[in-house]
C-alpha cells in the first residue's frame, strides 16, 4: 500500500535513525549472541516508548539483554528481583525524613532508571505489581501528593518463567496491557551456543558493550518517529481487527484501544528501521502477535478446547484479509 501524503518526517531523519538503530543493535549483539531478532524487537519498543515482557526460562540472557541495552545507550540500568514480600516503595521509592535538614525528601526507587529489569514480575504480590502501573503508563511516580518524572527513555524489561509457577501471582489484564510487546529469547542455535562456550567469548560481557549514543538522543528520535505516516486504510483495518476480537465468543477480553495505539507506535518505528516514512500492512502483520496476543483473554471453554490467543488473532486477521 502506498500513500501520496507528504511525509511528516524527512528522509535525512529516517536515515539517521536507521544508522542509530543499527549501531545500537550491533552494540547489544556483542554481549548477546545469536538473538539479533529479539534485540531489534526490544529496540522497537524502546523507541516507541513501550515496555517488554520476556517469558522465558532462567539462563537465556534476559539480564544481559537489559544491561547491554542500557550500556549501549549510555543510560542507567537497575535490576529488581521480585518476591512476595517486596513492597511498592521498594520499587518506586518513598518520602523519608532527613534528620540533618529536618525535612522530608523523596528517595527515588529503582524505577528511576533508563532500563529496569523486573525479574520474575509474577512473583510479586498484586499490591507491588500495581505500583508499576502509573510509571509504565505515564513515566511518573506520585508519592505523598508530589509527582516525580522518571528518566527518558524509560524501558521496563519484565520477565516471568512460564514453567515454574509455584508461588507466583497471575499478571492481571491491566498489567499485561502496559506491555507494548511480549517475546522470548529462547536458547541459542548450536553454532551460537558454541560461540558462547568458547574461552574468551564476549558473550555476557556487558562491560565490553560500547556506548554508541545517549538517552537524550534516543528520546528525541522516539518523539520524531511519532510523525511517521500511517495511512487511513491501515488504521481502519486495525479498528476492524479490534472489533473482531471483541465479538469473538472464544475471548472474554479483546483488543483494547491502548493496544492499538501501541501497535501503531511500534509499526511506525519498524517502518523507519526499514527506511520508510510510511507504515505498510506488512509492518502491522509482523507485529500482531508480539503486540496483541498477550493482551487477549480466552474463555474457560476456549482454553479447554485447546484454543490459543495467537491462533484466534491469526484467524481474525486472515478473515479480514480475505474480504
Amino acid at each position: 500500500m502506498t500513500s501520496t501524503a507528504t511525509p511528516a518526517i524527512g528522509a535525512d531523519e529516517i536515515a539517521a535513525f536507521r544508522e542509530l538503530h543499527t549501531r545500537l543493535g550491533d552494540a547489544v549483539a556483542t554481549a548477546l549472541l545469536g538473538k539479533r531478532d529479539v534485540v531489534d524487537l526490544v529496540l522497537v519498543s524502546l523507541f516507541a516508548g513501550g515496555h517488554v515482557l520476556l517469558e522465558d526460562v532462567p539462563g537465556t540472557g534476559k539480564t544481559t539483554l537489559a544491561r547491554a541495552v542500557a550500556a549501549a545507550l549510555g543510560g542507567v540500568s537497575r535490576r529488581v528481583q521480585l518476591t512476595p514480600d517486596l513492597l511498592p516503595a521498594d520499587l518506586t521509592g518513598a518520602p523519608v525524613y532527613d534528620p540533618q535538614t529536618g525535612q522530608v525528601r523523596f528517595r527515588p526507587g529503582p524505577v528511576f532508571a533508563n532500563v529496569l529489569l523486573a525479574d520474575e514480575l509474577n512473583r510479586a504480590s498484586a499490591r507491588t505489581q500495581s505500583a508499576l502501573l502509573e510509571v509504565m503508563a505515564e513515566g511518573t511516580v506520585t508519592a505523598d501528593g508530589a509527582t516525580h518524572a522518571v528518566p527518558a527513555p524509560f524501558l521496563v524489561l519484565a520477565t516471568q518463567n512460564p514453567v515454574d509457577l509455584d508461588g507466583t501471582y497471575r499478571l492481571p489484564e491491566a498489567q499485561l496491557d502496559r506491555f507494548a510487546l511480549r517475546t522470548a529469547l529462547g536458547y541459542p542455535d548450536a553454532p551460537h551456543e558454541l560461540d558462547v562456550l568458547r574461552p574468551g567469548s564476549g558473550a555476557g560481557r556487558v562491560s565490553a558493550v560500547p556506548t554508541v549514543t545517549s538517552p537524550q538522543v534516543v528520546a528525541d528520535h522516539g518523539r520524531r518517529l511519532a510523525a511517521v505516516h500511517v495511512p487511513e486504510p491501515v488504521l481502519r483495518h486495525l479498528t476492524d481487527l479490534a472489533a473482531a476480537t471483541r465479538a469473538d465468543p472464544r475471548l472474554r477480553l479483546g483488543v483494547s484501544t491502548r493496544a492499538l495505539r501501541s501497535l501503531v507506535r511500534c509499526a511506525q518505528v519498524l517502518a523507519a528501521t526499514r527506511g520508510r516514512h510510511t507504515v505498510e500492512p506488512g509492518d502491522v502483520r509482523e507485529l500482531l502477535d508480539p503486540v496483541l496476543a498477550h493482551r487477549l483473554q480466552l474463555t474457560r471453554q476456549a482454553q479447554l478446547a485447546g484454543a490459543t490467543t495467537t491462533g484466534v488473532l491469526a484467524e481474525a486477521a486472515a478473515a479480514l484479509g480475505a474480504r
